[in-house]
C-alpha cells in the first residue's frame, strides 16, 4: 500500500525540527512492506494545487496528518482538500491533541476516518494491514474510528517496552537539506516517557510514566547519522534527558568513545542535574541546556505540581554557568494562583537569573486537550477564553486567572519581545558602528539569512527564478549565483545585500545546488540528505 505522511505548517518563530515522529512511522511502515511519502508544510509551502499534483503522482490509499493543538487546524484543512482530490483516500490524523479529544475531532471533522491515540508505529501498521485484508478496524486497537453514524473507540495500545525494537527513523524521506539551510537543529529522542505530573503537560500521558530508554549504541548510532549530515547542532528532544543520570552518563560516555565532534543540546529539570553530570555532558558537546521553571512563585509552583524549589533552579543556572553548558529557562504566564504581585516575582526572579547568564522566555498558559489544568480549569481558577486551537501558540493569552487578565499577562510577553527587538537593535547599531563582537555579527547575520532562506522557500521564489537556458557561453557556478541574485533582484522586492550574503551561504555550504547542462542552468534546493 501506499501511505502518505502529512506535517502541517508549523511558524518558524517557533523554532521548528524535522518531524521526528513521522520518521517513526514512516520506518514502521517501510519495514512493513509499504511505500510512504512524506509533505513537509513546514519548509515547504502548502496549496490544494501542489496537493493534488502530489496525491495524482502517488496515488495513496491513506493519508495520515499529525499536529498538535496549533497545527490542528493547518492538519485539518490538508485533510479535507484530500478528500475533495479523492474521497477514497482514508484520512488519519495522530499526535497529542487528537488523542485526548478523538471522538470529538471525528464528530466535528467529516472528512477525517481515523484517528490514532497515543503511540502510533504498531497502530498504523495494523492499520494499514486490517485495511489491506479487509478485516475489522475494531481489532486495531489504539484508534478511534467512523462506522456508518458511529464513532467507535478501541482499546489503548500498550507502549512499546523496547524502545530498540522500533526501526531507525526513516530519516532519508525527510526534507533535512531545508532545515539545514534554515540552521535549525536536527532532533532525536533516546528516551519517551516522563515521570512527574506537571498539570499542564500530557508528555507523562503520552509516552508513559515508567520512562523507556534507546541503549546508549543505538543513541550514538543515531548521532553519528545526524553528524555526518552537518547540522550546526542537534537537539536530544525527549521530554526529560536527565531522568536517568546513569542513561546520560551512558549515552555521554559512549559519544566520547566514538569521538563524535558534535554539539548537542537537551531538556532537564533543576532537580535532576549536579555538577558532575553537567561536566560529563559537556565533555560529550553539550552547549545548552533548557529547564522548564514555569515561575518564582512557590505557591504556583507546588499547585501546579511541579515540585521544584527557587534554591534548586538557581543552583541549577550556577552549575551550568560553572561547567561551561548555557543555561535556558522558560516561565508559563497565567498558571492557576496567578496575580499581578506572581507575576512580578517571577519577572524579578528571571531577570536577576538573567544577569548571572542565564536566558529565558515567556509563554502564556494553553490548556491543551488531555491536561489536568483544562480538565479541571475552574476548581483551579482558570477561565479558558476560546477553544480557536490556531490560538494555542503560548505567545498571547488564551486563559485569565481571577487576578491576572488577559492584557495584563499580553502586556508582559509583549515587553520581553520588545526588549528582545531592542537588543537585536542594539546589535545592528554596533555593527553599523564598527563596535559589535564578532558573536553579534554572527548571530544577526545568521537570524537574517534565515528570515531570508525562509522566504525564498515559502514562495518558490529558487523555482520560479532559478532556471535559464544558455546565453552564449557556459560560465562557472560562481558567475552563474550572480546571475540567479540579479534574476531575483529583478522579480522580487527583497533586501539585496541579506540575499547575496543568504545566496552565498548556502550555495558554499551545499544547501542550494547548480547543475549546468547542455542546455541551461538550475538552481535547486539540497533537500535530501
Amino acid at each position: 500500500m501506499r501511505i502518505l505522511l502529512i506535517n502541517p505548517f508549523y511558524p518558524i518563530s517557533e523554532t521548528p525540527s524535522p518531524p521526528l515522529g513521522l520518521a517513526y512511522l514512516a520506518a514502521a511502515l517501510e519495514q512493513a512492506g509499504a511505500r510512504v511519502k512524506i509533505l513537509d508544510f513546514v519548509v515547504y509551502p502548502y496549496s490544494p494545487a501542489g496537493l493534488e499534483t502530489a496525491v495524482k503522482s502517488f496515488k495513496p490509499h491513506i493519508a495520515g496528518a499529525t499536529a498538535v493543538t496549533m497545527t490542528f487546524d493547518h492538519a485539518r484543512q490538508v485533510l479535507i482538500d484530500l478528500k475533495t482530490i479523492n474521497p477514497e483516500i482514508l484520512c488519519v490524523m495522530g499526535g497529542p491533541h487528537v488523542s485526548f479529544r478523538a471522538p470529538e475531532t471525528l464528530e466535528e471533522s467529516p472528512e477525517l476516518d481515523v484517528v490514532v491515540q497515543g503511540e502510533g508505529e504498531q497502530t498504523v501498521v495494523e492499520l494499514m494491514q486490517t485495511l489491506k485484508s479487509g478485516g475489522d478496524l475494531s481489532d486495531v486497537n489504539g484508534i478511534a474510528f467512523r462506522q456508518g453514524s458511529q464513532i467507535n473507540t478501541t482499546p489503548r495500545r500498550q507502549f512499546v517496552a523496547n524502545l530498540d525494537t522500533l526501526s531507525l527513523p526513516a530519516r532519508h524521506l525527510l526534507s533535512l537539506g531545508r532545515y539545514r539551510a534554515l540552521g535549525l537543529p536536527a532532533t532525536l529522542t533516546t528516551s519517551r516517557g516522563c515521570p512527574y505530573q506537571c498539570i499542564f503537560c500530557v508528555g507523562r500521558k503520552m509516552g508513559g510514566a515508567k520512562v523507556r530508554y534507546h541503549s546508549a549504541d543505538r543513541v550514538v548510532s543515531e548521532l553519528a547519522y545526524l553528524a555526518k549530515r552537518q547540522f550546526e547542532r542537534i537537539n536530544i528532544a525527549d521530554d526529560l534527558f536527565t531522568a536517568n543520570a546513569d542513561h546520560c552518563l551512558a549515552v555521554c560516555d559512549a559519544i566520547q568513545r566514538h569521538n563524535l565532534d558534535i554539539n548537542w543540546t537537551a531538556f532537564a529539570r533543576v532537580d535532576t542535574v549536579s555538577e558532575k553530570l553537567l561536566l560529563k555532558m559537556k565533555a560529550a558537546g553539550c552547549t545548552a541546556v533548557s529547564f522548564g521553571v514555569e515561575s518564582a512563585n512557590p505557591v504556583i509552583l507546588k499547585t501546579i505540581k511541579k515540585g521544584i524549589r527557587l534554591d534548586q533552579i538557581q543552583e541549577a543556572v550556577r552549575m551550568c554557568l560553572r561547567v561551561g553548558i548555557s543555561p535556558n529557562a522558560s516561565f508559563i504566564l497565567g498558571l492557576p494562583g496567578e496575580t499581578r504581585d506572581t507575576i512580578e516575582e517571577t519577572v524579578s526572579f528571571a531577570a536577576g537569573l538573567q544577569q548571572q547568564g542565564l536566558a529565558y522566555g515567556f509563554h502564556i498558559l494553553a490548556p491543551f486537550p488531555g491536561t489536568e489544568v483544562r480538565a479541571h480549569a475552574d476548581r483551579l481558577g482558570i477561565r479558558i477564553l476560546t477553544d480557536d486551537w490556531s490560538k494555542y501558540h503560548a505567545n498571547r493569552a488564551v486563559v485569565e486567572t481571577v487576578d491576572a487578565g488577559r492584557l495584563q499577562l499580553n502586556a508582559v510577553v509583549s515587553d520581553w519581545e520588545k526588549k528582545y527587538h531592542q537588543y537585536l537593535g542594539h546589535i545592528q547599531n554596533n555593527i553599523q558602528a564598527g563596535t559589535a563582537s564578532a558573536d553579534e555579527v554572527s548571530q544577526l547575520e545568521s537570524l537574517d539569512r534565515a528570515v531570508m532562506v525562509y522566504e525564498l522557500m515559502m514562495k518558490n521564489i529558487i523555482e520560479e527564478n532559478g532556471a535559464w537556458p544558455h546565453q552564449g557561453p557556459q560560465v562557472n557556478t560562481e558567475e552563474n549565483l550572480k546571475m540567479l541574485i540579479d534574476r531575483i533582484i529583478s522579480n522580487q522586492k527583497v533586501d539585496c545585500k541579506i540575499l547575496e550574503s543568504a545566496l552565498d551561504h548556502a550555495a558554499a555550504n551545499g544547501h542550494l545546488n547548480c547543475q549546468i547542462k547542455a542546455d541551461g542552468v538550475k538552481w535547486q534546493w539540497q533537500d535530501y540528505l
